[in-house]
């Protein structure tokens, strides 16, 4: 069995081992136990025609005349019905002088002759195949005897071909019970595995901070060293914020510095050149920031609570765009998303700043929880942004409308952090089909 990508399933190959193991252990229990039961089956009746044959020769006696005859017939009445598969013949040397009733006319092979032991053989009878035992006997003042007792082989085939069939069902319902006894055991084996998988999930999608030590023996080492090594990065990240912070700082004075000359030299060609390249350098600064701060936030422990985090940002946009008068509303139910709060400040300032811009009266916020997801949904009232223009407005620097004040970089930095938290961002026109853009952001839940 495989899964996708050609990748081998662990769970696959122990259950198909314990499969050939419990195939081949009862195979090899039953070829066994039926090879057992024919050695004892063919034993009993190896003994009772030992007993039968030391019966016929207790019973043998003669007659006034000489003549060998039974003092009564022999214990099993089976030897008496025709058909029956069990026989009996004394003879003399020259001739057969009694038989059993079930031998009818027919006779029994004399090749037993002249053996005074008692032997046996396997060999073609007078109705199919048979096992025969005889004996030679010298009764005092007769003529030597031989006696032979037989039973067909069938009753020894039928009575192995019985049990067989029966231990051939035993064997396929113990095989069904063992299969799936195994199957549950190996699915409670390896819980543990999902168990781990699924922290391993956690853990990157930064719901939780460490994989913890309730894990069995086998596995405590890889969770410790998972551990470890989300402790080094978490360090590395810290660190690479840290300087990527003071390198900020240290570049923005330099570009405020910059800028100030550049205003001054307004009226000259270099200082127009100079503002451009400062600008310039400004977003440049701006978007590499964003990514940096995109890139630290995953593997964090993450969770934000809606409508708590929403609250200051709605009331920074009422103040940024009241000139304009545009109504800013929330509406959802208390939800917890799993985002950096930092990150989800800066995607939706963005988006509601971009919203706000171009709204004509109202930019409304509305979140919902749909298949274990968060979608946040930013709605203006506006004219709308061209299908068309749609994916170029991901890009850095790139804006509808140059008029508008802005760098173009608001939906690339969010763009950025949403897929820094494994989140989707989309924009396009409004689910309820009137004018205006929605964007709509879509979460993990924690």
């Amino acid at each position: 069995m495989m899964t996708g990508g050609g990748q081998s399933s662990l769970r696959a190959r122990f259950a198909l081992a314990m499969l050939a193991w419990v195939i081949g252990g009862l195979v090899l229990v039953g070829v066994s136990a039926s090879d057992l039961f024919r050695r004892h089956v063919e034993g009993v009746f190896h003994a009772e025609l030992e007993e039968h044959l030391a019966e016929l020769v207790g019973l043998t006696e003669f007659d006034t005349g000489g003549q060998p005859k039974l003092s009564r017939p022999l214990s099993d009445p089976r030897y008496g019905a025709a058909g029956s598969g069990y026989y009996w013949q004394v003879g003399s040397v020259s001739a057969i002088v009694l038989r059993s009733p079930s031998l009818g006319e027919r006779q029994l092979p004399g090749r037993l002759t002249g053996e005074t032991s008692v032997v046996h053989m396997r060999t073609r009878g007078p109705f199919g195949d048979a096992m025969i035992y005889g004996t030679t006997h010298r009764p005092a003042g007769h003529s030597p005897l031989q006696y032979l007792i037989a039973t067909d082989t069938r009753h020894l085939d039928d009575a192995v071909t019985a049990f067989q069939q029966e231990l051939l069902a035993w064997m396929a319902a113990m095989a069904l019970l063992l299969i799936v006894g195994a199957l549950i055991a190996l699915r409670f084996a390896t819980r543990p595995l999902d168990r781990l998988a699924s922290s391993i999930a956690r853990v990157r999608a930064g719901l939780d901070q460490r994989m913890g030590s309730t894990w069995p023996a086998e596995i405590v080492p890889l969770a410790n060293d998972l551990d470890r090594l989300i402790e080094s990065r978490e360090a590395m990240v810290t660190a690479a914020r840290i300087e990527a912070g003071n390198l900020a700082h240290g570049l923005r004075t330099s570009l405020a510095v910059l800028t100030d000359e550049a205003e001054t030299l307004a009226d000259h060609p270099a200082g127009t050149t100079l503002m451009a390249e400062c600008t310039a350098m400004a977003r440049r600064l701006d978007w590499h920031l964003a990514r940096a701060r995109a890139a630290a936030g995953q593997g964090a422990v993450i969770e934000t609570s809606l409508p708590n985090a929403l609250e200051p940002l709605i009331s920074a946009m009422r103040r940024l765009h009241a000139a304009r008068r545009i109504i800013f509303t929330a509406d959802g139910p208390p939800l917890r998303v799993a985002i950096d709060p930092d990150a989800f400040a800066e995607i939706l300032s963005n988006l509601l700043d971009n919203a706000g811009k171009w709204a004509r009266t109202q930019v409304e916020v509305r979140w919902e929880t749909w298949n274990g997801s968060v979608v946040i949904s930013v709605i203006d009232d506006g004219s709308g942004i061209p299908a068309e223009t749609v994916e170029s407005l991901w890009k850095p620097g790139v804006r509808l409308d140059e008029a508008m004040p802005g760098h173009g970089l608001g939906l690339a930095i969010a763009l950025d952090l949403t897929l820094g938290a494994n989140g989707q961002l989309t924009l396009g026109k409004r689910s309820d089909h009137q004018t205006g853009t929605q964007a709509t952001l879509k979460l993990g839940a924690p």
